[in-house]
């Protein structure tokens, strides 16, 4: 036969046991044994935690902020609402745990002092990783960052080290306190034996037995090991009470009436808990269903079963889904851990890689980033695990993240060796920035822009400046050479016109007239022009060449006609003598040829050696026109011989 006495089996024998061991043996009500509902209950609350809450407890257990070893924790009327405290400034949190240290029993505060710890953290990390990424847009990535110390988090500290002074001290008197409790209680019981024997009047004994109840009630938990027993017995007083006092039938009925009442109502109270939305909120109200059931008079005998059978029921559903849940939990919980490994797994195999390109490292953030993203998504570990696997993912991304920090440390101090090979770069820029070398200078530029290219990257904090600097450099150069060589050209235009209309002057000119002294003047007058347009250096060079070469023909097709005249003149002034001065004449003229001819076979041959040289054009069109000025000569001198030839001719016809 169950009884109500069965409520006394621990939480430990009810989580262990089946759904058929549940309808056939004592269940589970006893709310004094709350150690183990704690952990089960947090286990719960913590999977609505998300990963920034992982983050600050962890970062809080690191600065000394871990609670220790569980406890049981009374209610509080002050319990917190961790949404109104992710509201408040890190000032308000350290003010409301200090308001709560003073003002409520340390045994109800854990929850609430586990709260505050968290949001406190969170926004604490917030803070120190802004101040970090700050920090290395200021100095560059890799710098040595140290956070600046916390007024706030010291205070926090302080107020938590006195929390864990007033909860050790109470741990500490826990067991004095419930063996105080049990004599207390052992006390209420004797005083229950008493009252059957008691000859007071009937009102005043069941006075001071509803005394010695409320007292009772009032009385804290005793140990464990005691609780059943102790109930049993104050139990068996309680009845003794009611069947042995000569009290009369109307009240002893008037108070089991009441008491089935309030049994009534505390079996549906059980049963509307079926509706609870709250699996863990519908257990706790059970067990304060329990605590009032156990504290609520007898009722009559033949009501007493089937009410203990329907409140049974319930409370039997109830720890059912209780269960439930939390088998539910724990296999999500699993789940959640083979994917938290897998992660670290891979977490752990992107830190191994040796990366040597700033676009390696990039790609391999993002990587980093998408996994500590999924990470997040992933509901926690069971409790016993939750913080190594949480430790190990860490371990593995700041391996990663130390491995990046070394990599950049040492672009850094590349970027500062090229910061320094550009800024000298920009001084020789600089140096050549007045020059009027125009074409030295041009190239050394050109040579330095090479060497700009051929130089890594600087730091984005002097990049800009440095490229602006190396650029200012070359652009007043340029700029400079650029009004230069436009001033130059538009002399460059005037001189084009002058030649021009020097052109226009040689080919008007009357050649014969001035002779070969109007063709250096011409040529004097040409060279003192100067510089033409480079595109029509060729065009105006060739047209002067070829006027000066006009000039000459005609100038040397007058003087050989001259000389042709002067020399018939000659032959004229020899018909009259011997034959001996025109033979001497054309034996004269006859060795010229001869000579002239060995002058020109002289030039042509040298031709062939000044080509196989530098530099001998120039050389090579002085020669020509040597030798066309000999072969002009050597045409003339033939022409003279000839017409001596035909003077002989003539004289010797008369002869005949």
């Amino acid at each position: 036969m169950i009884t109500e006495n069965s409520f006394n089996a621990t939480p430990e024998e009810l989580v262990g046991k089946s759904d058929d061991t549940l309808n056939a043996t004592a269940t589970d009500c006893n709310p004094s044994a709350e150690e183990v509902v704690d952990a089960q209950v947090e286990a719960a609350d913590v999977a609505a935690a998300d990963f920034a809450e992982e983050d600050a407890a962890l970062d809080a257990e690191k600065a000394g902020l871990a609670i220790g070893e569980e406890m049981a924790e009374e209610e509080s009327a002050a319990d917190v609402d961790k949404g109104d405290l992710n509201g408040r400034s890190k000032q308000e949190l350290v003010d409301l745990f200090s308001s709560l240290l003073e003002s409520e029993p340390v045994q109800t505060l854990r929850k609430n002092v586990e709260a505050i710890k968290i949001a406190f953290y969170k926004q604490h990390r917030a803070e120190v990783d802004a101040a970090r990424k700050s920090f290395e847009a200021e100095h560059g990535e890799g710098a040595e960052f140290t956070p600046a110390i916390d007024a706030l988090e010291m205070r926090l500290k302080e107020l938590f080290k006195e929390y864990r002074r007033r909860r050790d001290e109470y741990i500490v008197n826990l067991d004095s306190i419930k063996e105080e409790n049990l004599k207390t209680k052992l006390a209420i019981i004797e005083e229950l034996k008493e009252l059957v024997n008691s000859d007071e009047t009937l009102n005043n004994t069941f006075s001071k037995f509803r005394d010695l109840q409320q007292r009772w009630k009032d009385t804290g938990v005793v140990p464990q090991s005691k609780v059943k027993d102790l109930w049993e017995t104050y139990n068996l007083h309680v009845e003794n009470f009611y069947n042995f006092i000569k009290i009369n039938k109307e009240l002893r009925d008037l108070d089991l009436k009441k008491n089935y009442e309030q049994k009534v109502q505390l079996c549906e109270a059980a049963e509307s808990l079926l509706l609870e939305p709250s699996i863990i909120e519908a257990f706790h109200k059970l067990q304060k269903l329990h605590d009032e059931w156990r504290e609520t008079g007898p009722v009559a005998n033949e009501y007493k079963e089937s009410l203990w059978e329907r409140f049974k029921a319930a409370s039997a559903r109830i720890n059912k889904q209780h269960q439930e849940y939390f088998d539910a939990i724990k296999q999500e919980q699993m789940k959640n851990l083979a994917l938290k490994s897998e992660l670290c797994a891979k977490t752990e195999a992107l830190a191994e890689q040796p990366y040597t390109t700033r676009k390696e490292w990039n790609k391999a953030s993002e990587r980093l980033v998408e996994l500590q993203k999924m990470w997040r998504a992933i509901g926690f570990a069971p409790k016993k695990d939750n913080t190594r696997i949480y430790e190990r993912f860490r371990t593995a991304c700041d391996r990663f993240f130390e491995a990046k920090r070394e990599f950049y440390a040492g672009v850094k101090s590349e970027m500062e060796h090229n910061l320094a090979l550009k800024q000298e770069i920009c001084e020789a820029a600089e140096a050549l920035q007045s020059s009027e070398d125009w074409k030295h200078a041009t190239d050394e530029l050109l040579a330095l822009q090479a060497k700009w290219k051929s130089v890594g990257a600087v730091s984005r904090r002097y990049s800009d400046q440095i490229w602006k600097r190396f650029r200012a450099a070359c652009d007043t150069f340029f700029e400079r050479k650029s009004q230069y060589f436009a001033s130059i050209e538009s002399e460059h235009e005037v001189n084009l016109q002058k030649k021009l209309a020097l052109l226009d002057e040689m080919a008007a000119a009357d050649v014969r007239e001035g002779g070969y002294d109007m063709i250096k003047e011409f040529q004097r007058r040409w060279s003192e022009i100067g510089y033409v347009p480079i595109k029509q250096k060729d065009a105006i060079q060739k047209r002067y060449k070829a006027a000066v070469d006009q000039l000459f023909g005609t100038l040397r097709g007058s003087e050989r006609d001259r000389s042709m005249n002067r020399f018939k003149e000659r032959l004229q002034g020899m018909k009259g003598s011997s034959d001996k001065r025109l033979k001497s004449e054309r034996e004269r003229l006859y060795n010229k040829v001869r000579q002239m001819e060995q002058d020109i076979a002289l030039l042509e041959n040298n031709i062939g050696f000044f080509s196989k040289s530098k530099n001998a054009d120039a050389m090579i069109s002085e020669i020509r026109d040597k030798i066309a000025k000999a072969k002009q000569e050597l045409q003339l001198t033939i022409e003279k011989i000839h017409l001596i030839d035909s003077y002989n001719a003539e004289e010797g016809g008369k002869k005949e």
